[in-house]
């Protein structure tokens, strides 16, 4: 099994925005933490009722439902950069819409429980990835979004981003 070289991200490995998902994470183990999410918020999701998943809490924001689908394919982009640069392809990667992509999913369209199944999925791939990457691709960067970043600041990436959705949906949904 590959030996995981992960620490929390330098300043010089992402641009400054991603650090508002980078900060939300302690811990140098970010594997670790990316297992532990898994677990917590599949059972904070499964306590979140069909009807109550296509709440929003202010007109024109998403619905807990688009929110989660708004994660889930954030983390498949994230994870794509870290796969490409890991492997050590050169060419730089397109800026990801957030918006562009949540109006063409039609996420209300789908079950919650669709929705919940997608997560657990697409976090069990992550976790395949990032618990087989050798020592030296941790370390590798690449451009995505006219920006530097690294496999490892990806990875945190990962794990905040949804850390900061989590904080979203206890604050302003439930």
């Amino acid at each position: 099994m590959p030996r995981m070289i992960t620490k929390i991200p330098d300043h010089n490995e992402a641009a400054a925005y991603y650090f508002t998902y980078i900060d939300r994470i302690k811990s140098e183990n970010v594997v670790g933490v990316l297992a532990t999410q898994l677990e917590e918020f599949t059972a904070f999701l499964h306590g979140i009722s069909e009807e109550k998943s296509l709440h929003r809490y202010a007109p024109e924001k998403w619905t807990i439902r688009e929110a989660l689908n708004h994660v889930n394919d954030t983390e498949r982009v994230f994870l794509f950069r870290a796969f490409w640069f890991a492997r050590t392809f050169d060419t730089p990667q397109a800026s990801f819409d957030q918006d562009i992509a949540a109006r063409a999913a039609h996420a209300n369209e789908y079950s919650w429980a669709s929705h919940v199944q997608e997560f657990h999925e697409v976090r069990q791939a992550t976790l395949g990835f990032f618990r087989n990457l050798p020592e030296e691709a941790w370390r590798r960067k690449g451009t995505a979004s006219g920006n530097l970043v690294t496999v490892n600041a990806l990875a945190y990436i990962i794990a905040g981003h949804m850390a900061h959705h989590v904080a979203i949906l206890q604050e302003r949904y439930l």
